[in-house]
C-alpha cells in the first residue's frame, strides 16, 4: 500500500505528539510555571498588631489582581481592599506610577482594625481599609544602605577589637586596650583603670565585654587565636575592568585550628579575676556568649567541644570561683547542635528548658539549673519536637510544633501541640492531617492556620490557642484554573527501608500529558544533607521545580531517605562519618516499589541531580550505585568534605580527620564512575569550595573517565541559572531519552 505524502506527514506528526524529548515538550516545559502559579487566595505575608487584636495578609486574586485583607479577630470581621487602590493612590500623591511588587507587604504594621502603616518610596504612608483612603504621615532618612542587604555569610569579626562597653548604672565604660581590659569612669578620662595585665596580641581579651546587671563585675573570654584560612577565587570577568580579580574569604575547614575562648569574670572593685578551668573546657569546636545569671552570682555559656559529641550548658561561679557542668549531652555519634539546640532559662523558677534526642528522639525536658537535675520529661514518645513557639511561666504551658505523632500518616507533617511543664495536660490544637503553618498573636491566644499537603490545597483559618477551635474561616485556595490547565498533583508514596521495617516517604510528580501505557525515564532529585528533611510538605504546583522537567517525558521523584533529620536519632545517625551512604539504599528500594505498582516508571533508565551536598550525592550516585543510577548533574557539589566549610562537614563527618572522610570523597573515588555525568560550577563560590569540583574533575581526566563540565563565570553557589537550567534538561533528554534536544532559539 502507497502512503501519500500527506498520511506520512500525519503519522509523523502523530509521532511527534506523543514523543518525549520533543520541542513541544520544551515549550510546555518552557511556559509551565506561569501556568502552575494559578493558584489563587492563599493568605502571605500574615502579620499582627501588636495588641493581638487584628491582623493582616495579602492574597494573589484571578486577573492578576491582589488583595490585601484586614480582620478584626475578636468581632470576626475581614475587609478586603483591591491592592491596585493602593497603587492608584500612591501613584496619585507621588505623581508617577507606582507598582506594589511581591516583596511589598513585608513591613507592613498593623494600627488598627482597619488601619496598616507600611513605606514606599522612602515615606511611611497610613492605608484606612474601612475608608479607601491612604494617608502620608512621614518621610523617612535615607540612610544610603539596603537594610535587606547581606554580607558574606562566614565572615570572622576580630574581637579584639570593639566599642566600649557602659555599665548598666552608666557609671563606668569597659574597653580593651594593649590586649587587656580597662575601665574608666564615663566622666573622668584620667580614671582609667587597668583590670588584667596577661593579654597579648596572640592571647588576647575579647571586646565582647558583659557587664553585671549590678555593675560590679564584668566578664569577657580570653581568647587564644589560631589564624583564619582564606578562600582564594578568581573572578574572570569582573564587570569593572578587563582584567580578572583574587577574591578571598574566611573560610576555615575540617581539621583547622580553632581559636579558644576562656570566660573569666572580673571584680570591677576588688580587681579579682576569675578564670574558668581550661581542662572543663578543652579542644573547643565552640563557645557561646557569656550571659550574667540574674542574681549576678555568675555567668553562664555553652561549650561545644569539637567532634560534637559533647555539649554543656556551664556555669562559671563569681563567688567560689567554681566551673560546674549544669546540663550535659553526650552522644556516641553527634549531638545536631546545628539543627535542634533549644534552650531556654525561666525568669521566675531557677529551671531550664532543654531539648534533647537522649531517648532516641528530640525532646524537651526540665532541668535544675542550680543543681543540674533533670526534674521532668516534658514530651515523649516516637515522634519529634520540631520547634518551640512560646514558653508562658506563669501558665506552666508550652506551645510547640512536632511531627510523626499520628502513626498513620506521613511522620513530616508538621501541626501544634501544648502541654504542661510538668508533662501532662497534651492538646493537639491542629487536628486536620495536614503540614500546618501557624502564625500567633502577641499574647499566644490566637493563631493562623494555614495548612496544607503537597496533595492538598491550602486553607486558611482563625484558631483559639485554648483548645484549637475554628473561630473564623478567612481563605480556601481557589486551583480550578490550575486543573484546567491538566495539571497533576504530587502523589505521595511510602515504601519500606533497607531495614525492611521503616517507612521512607517521597514524593511522584508526572507530566501533564502523562500516559500510564508509555515507559518514563525515572529523575530523582537529591538533597540528603542530614541537618533537615527535604521533601516538600506543603502545597505547591510545582514541588521543587520537579514539574517542568517531568514536562519533557520524564517521571521525576524526590525521596528523603535515612541519614536525614525529624526522624529518629537513628535514622540521622546513618549519616555519621558515611555521608557517601546518602540514604541510597533507601531510596533505591523506593523507587523500586514505586515501579512494582506503576509499571510506567522505567527504572533501567534512572537519572539523578542535586545542588551543594546534592551535588555530592548526584555525582556520587555514578560512582558508587551505577549498577542503578546511569545519568548525573552535579552541580556546586561538595566532592571531598575536607575541603569543604569546617562547621558543616566536622558536624557529620566528625574529628579528628579520619579515613571516611577520604572513603566518602568523590575525588578519591573518581576511578569508579560509569554512566553519563555534567558537573556545573560557579567560579565565586564562596559556600563549597569550587576547588573541591575542579580536584574531582582532575581525578577525572587522570583516570580516563568521560565526563562533562561547566564553570559558570561570576556565579556563586547555585545550580546554573538559567544556562544550566537548560544544560540539565538537555543531558537528561540526550542520555536517558535518546533524543536529540531542540536549539535553544526555536522555544
Amino acid at each position: 500500500m502507497k502512503l501519500t505524502f500527506t498520511a506520512v506527514l500525519v503519522v509523523l506528526l502523530q509521532l511527534m505528539a506523543i514523543g518525549q524529548g520533543t520541542l513541544a515538550d520544551y515549550k510546555r516545559a518552557k511556559e509551565i510555571r506561569s501556568s502552575l502559579s494559578k493558584v489563587y487566595q492563599v493568605p502571605q505575608q500574615i502579620i499582627w498588631s501588636e495588641k493581638g487584636d487584628s491582623f493582616c495578609y495579602w492574597v494573589n486574586q484571578k486577573d492578576s489582581k491582589r488583595s490585601l485583607s484586614l480582620v478584626d479577630a475578636l468581632n470576626r470581621k475581614k475587609i478586603a481592599t483591591d491592592v491596585a487602590q493602593i497603587e492608584k493612590q500612591l501613584s496619585a500623591q507621588l505623581g508617577k506610577e507606582v507598582k506594589l511588587g511581591v516583596l511589598w507587604g513585608r513591613d507592613l504594621k498593623v494600627l488598627s482594625t482597619n488601619e496598616v502603616e507600611f513605606t514606599e518610596d522612602n515615606v511611611v504612608w497610613k492605608w484606612n481599609g474601612e475608608e479607601n483612603k491612604l494617608s502620608r504621615l512621614r518621610d523617612m532618612p535615607t540612610t544610603g544602605t539596603d537594610r535587606r542587604s547581606g554580607g558574606y555569610w562566614g565572615a570572622r569579626w576580630d574581637d579584639s577589637k570593639g566599642e566600649p562597653t557602659d555599665s548598666p548604672d552608666k557609671v563606668y565604660t569597659a574597653y580593651i586596650k594593649n590586649s587587656n581590659v580597662y575601665i574608666r569612669k564615663k566622666e573622668d578620662s584620667k580614671s582609667e583603670r587597668q583590670l588584667t595585665f596577661d593579654g597579648s596580641p596572640g592571647e588576647y581579651y575579647s571586646a565582647r565585654i558583659q557587664w553585671s546587671n549590678d555593675s560590679k563585675k564584668l566578664a569577657a573570654s580570653k581568647v587564644r587565636k589560631a589564624e583564619i584560612r582564606q578562600l582564594t577565587l578568581l573572578e574572570s570577568s569582573p564587570t569593572d575592568q578587563l582584567q580578572p580579580k583574587l577574591q578571598t574569604r574566611d573560610y576555615n575547614k575540617p581539621g583547622d585550628a580553632l581559636s579558644q575562648y576562656y570566660p573569666t569574670i572580673i571584680d570591677v572593685i576588688g580587681g579579682r579575676v576569675i578564670t574558668v578551668d581550661p581542662a572543663q573546657v578543652a579542644n573547643q569546636f565552640s563557645l557561646s556568649a557569656l550571659v550574667w545569671k540574674a542574681d549576678n552570682s555568675g555567668i553562664t555559656f555553652e561549650y561545644n567541644q569539637r567532634g560534637h559529641q559533647r555539649y554543656d550548658v556551664m556555669e562559671l561561679s563569681a563567688m567560689d570561683g567554681k566551673t560546674r557542668t549544669v546540663i550535659s549531652e553526650r552522644s556516641a555519634t553527634f549531638i545536631d547542635y546545628s539543627g535542634k539546640k533549644y534552650r531556654n532559662d525561666l525568669k521566675k523558677t531557677a529551671d531550664i528548658i532543654w531539648a534533647s534526642e537522649r531517648d532516641g528522639w528530640n525532646h524537651l525536658y526540665l532541668f535544675d539549673a542550680k543543681t543540674g537535675a533533670l526534674k521532668q520529661q516534658i514530651t515523649k514518645g516516637n515522634w519529634v519536637v520540631r520547634k518551640v513557639v512560646n514558653v508562658d511561666e506563669d501558665n506552666k504551658k508550652i506551645i510547640f510544633e512536632a511531627s510523626g505523632m499520628h502513626q498513620e500518616e506521613d511522620p513530616y507533617l508538621i501541626r501544634y501541640y501544648a502541654i504542661g511543664f510538668d508533662g501532662k495536660g497534651l492538646k493537639e490544637l491542629t487536628p486536620e492531617a495536614a503540614n500546618h503553618q501557624a502564625t500567633f498573636n502577641a499574647d499566644h491566644s490566637l493563631f493562623v492556620d494555614l495548612y496544607s499537603r503537597v496533595d492538598q490545597a491550602p486553607q486558611a483559618v482563625l484558631r483559639r490557642v485554648a483548645d484549637g477551635q475554628i473561630v473564623m474561616n478567612l481563605e480556601q485556595a481557589d486551583i480550578s484554573e490550575l486543573e484546567a490547565t491538566g495539571w497533576r498533583k504530587s502523589e505521595v508514596f511510602k515504601s519500606l527501608a533497607r531495614d525492611g521495617k521503616t517507612d521512607i516517604w517521597g514524593i511522584i510528580v508526572r507530566p501533564r500529558n502523562f500516559d500510564p501505557n508509555k515507559k518514563y525515564p525515572v529523575i530523582e532529585y537529591i538533597y540528603a544533607g542530614p541537618h533537615s528533611s527535604f521533601v516538600p510538605k506543603s502545597f505547591s504546583a510545582n514541588p521543587s521545580g520537579l514539574a517542568e522537567l517531568a514536562e519533557l517525558g520524564f517521571i521525576v521523584v524526590q525521596i528523603d531517605g535515612m541519614g536525614t533529620s525529624n526522624r529518629s536519632k537513628a535514622f540521622q545517625d546513618v549519616a555519621w562519618k558515611n555521608l557517601k551512604d546518602a540514604g541510597f539504599p533507601d531510596r533505591i528500594a523506593w523507587m523500586k516499589a514505586a515501579a512494582l505498582k506503576y509499571p510506567s516508571m522505567d527504572i533501567e533508565k534512572v537519572g539523578i541531580y542535586g545542588t551543594s551536598a546534592g551535588g555530592q550525592s548526584a555525582a556520587g550516585a555514578l560512582l558508587f550505585h551505577p549498577e542503578f543510577y546511569k545519568v548525573g548533574v552535579s552541580s556546586c557539589g561538595c566532592h571531598d568534605n575536607r575541603i569543604d566549610k569546617i562547621w558543616w562537614n566536622e558536624q557529620w563527618m566528625g574529628w579528628p580527620i579520619g579515613p571516611e572522610y577520604a572513603a566518602c570523597s568523590n575525588i578519591e573515588n573518581a576511578y569508579r564512575l560509569e554512566g553519563k555525568l555534567l558537573l556545573i560550577v560557579g567560579e565565586l563560590d564562596d559556600n563549597v569550595d569550587p576547588a573541591s569540583t575542579y580536584q574531582f574533575v582532575n581525578q577525572l581526566i587522570k583516570h580516563g573517565k568521560d565526563h562533562d563540565f561547566i564553570m559558570v563565570p561570576g556565579m556563586g553557589h547555585a545550580s546554573g541559572g538559567d544556562f544550566g537550567e537548560k544544560k540539565r534538561r538537555d543531558y537528561f533528554v540526550k542520555h536517558l531519552l535518546g533524543v536529540e534536544p531542540p536549539a535553544w532559539n526555536i522555544y
